[in-house]
């Protein structure tokens, strides 16, 4: 078998897949399999060494070759399996060399350097995405913050920003191979530019992608501290059609205690005023969350604070993650809650935002969207809603690809439904 790469984790890690494929490509590697980790739990570890497993099983002649972020923090624990052949760090990922040598015997079985000492982040140009509509572009890797639930900067090392011309280069580049939106990815996106000279900012970046590539029908952010967002990013939310109104929040808690001792920089009313505002300024926005249940000394009512902040700030997509320590993290040495009561919490917060999300489908109904079709018959809305259409109903055909409006008919509370709108 050619090639093959296995993506644990975050849409950086998906941008990060591909250009493994064109690094081990251009060093020739052949009947392997790179698993991708990710770190950001506990449960996300034992994933990536149940897949390795299942790997071998079903393929006992291929070699494995684990990276990512868990191989970063703790590659002990993937150089102690069996099943594994070589364990290369964050760094070396992305290097043809790490992989061209494989198995030729001039390379150590574990190649993973201090992550801390890398003081730059090289643009990776990946000239497409496959199987996707959409292509993620990293703008940013790494993170300055010490959250003390985050394993992350020991996987990422410090925050570090790709080059403005280099980010434009490459944007150019997937416009030019048919993606009609582009995602900016980053483990800490809107730190993005302060390690740059003249110290650009997102805002800035955002703005001189969409003027410089005029031919980018969609822009699209991935997750984003919203206490870093600066006027740049404001105005371009305010004034830019094309920078699409969905907005993922790094807000991880609803309570004020709760987010000090998680050393986030931002109250809940922080949260809920970054939010007031953006609807003020883009009334079709729509806003996710990642939120973490159970962290250590969370009371009853410290959790319902979270619940309530769906409602106070109007979150409509949250990624829930029960508390898991990381060995390392001052999180880890607090007094624990345990698992079933994070799990417990976590149902509940889920099934909240799995409420207001039906909600805002509904209101929904009724309108016209501009979709980015990703398969025949389905694709996102500009505010990353689902949606599911009869392709057969349009006048031409909906590629994968192309943008067609949509006329909402319909939800079950977790797509909207609908068929041909007015043209877009």
């Amino acid at each position: 078998m050619a090639i093959d790469v296995v993506t644990f984790g975050c849409r950086l890690n998906a941008y990060e897949s591909e250009a493994i494929k064109a690094r081990a490509g251009e060093a020739q590697l052949q009947n392997a399999v790179v698993v991708n980790t990710c770190a950001v739990t506990a449960e996300a570890v034992r994933q990536s060494r149940q897949a390795i497993r299942k790997l071998k099983r079903e393929h006992p002649g291929t070699r494995i070759i684990v990276t990512g972020c868990a191989a970063q923090t703790e590659p002990e624990t993937y150089a102690a399996m069996p099943e594994v052949d070589a364990v290369l760090g964050n760094q070396e990922k992305l290097t043809a060399a790490a992989y061209a040598d494989f198995g030729q015997g001039a390379s150590e079985r574990v190649r993973v350097n201090d992550i801390m000492s890398v003081r730059e982040t090289a643009p990776q140009m990946v000239d497409h995405f496959e199987g996707r509509a959409r292509a993620f572009l990293q703008v940013q890797n790494g993170c300055d913050h010490r959250c003390t639930f985050c394993i992350i900067p020991y996987g990422r090392g410090n925050s570090r920003s790709v080059p403005m011309g280099s980010v434009v280069e490459e944007a150019r580049r997937l416009v030019e191979n048919g993606f009609a939106e582009i995602v900016l990815t980053g483990v800490d996106l809107t730190s993005y530019g302060a390690d740059l000279p003249g110290a650009p900012n997102l805002g800035q970046l955002v703005a001189k992608l969409l003027k410089l590539v005029p031919d980018l029908k969609r822009l699209r952010l991935s997750s984003i501290d919203s206490i870093e967002a600066d006027p740049a990013l404001m105005r371009a939310i305010a004034e830019e059609e094309r920078l699409m109104p969905h907005f993922h929040l790094s807000a991880q808690s609803g309570d004020d205690l709760i987010l000090k001792r998680m050393k986030r920089r931002h109250s809940r009313a922080d949260t809920i005023a970054f939010c007031e505002e953006v609807r003020r300024l883009r009334p079709d926005a729509a806003f996710g969350a990642d939120l973490i249940t159970g962290f250590p000394t969370e009371s009853e009512a410290m959790f319902e604070n979270s619940l309530k902040l769906v409602d106070d700030a109007g979150l409509t997509q949250l990624h829930v993650f029960p508390f898991s320590p990381r060995k390392g993290t001052p999180a880890a040495r607090m007094p624990q809650l345990g698992a079933a009561l994070a799990k417990e919490r976590g149902a509940r917060l889920r099934a909240k935002g799995d409420a207001a999300r039906a909600a805002r489908f509904q209101h929904m109904i009724g309108s016209t969207q501009s979709v980015l079709v990703e398969k025949p018959g389905f694709g996102h809305s500009a505010c990353f809603a689902p949606v599911v259409f009869e392709s057969g109903a349009f006048d031409g055909p909906a590629l994968p690809g192309s943008i067609v409006s949509v006329a909402v008919t319909g939800t079950d509370g977790v797509r909207l439904t609908g068929g041909q709108g007015a043209a877009a």
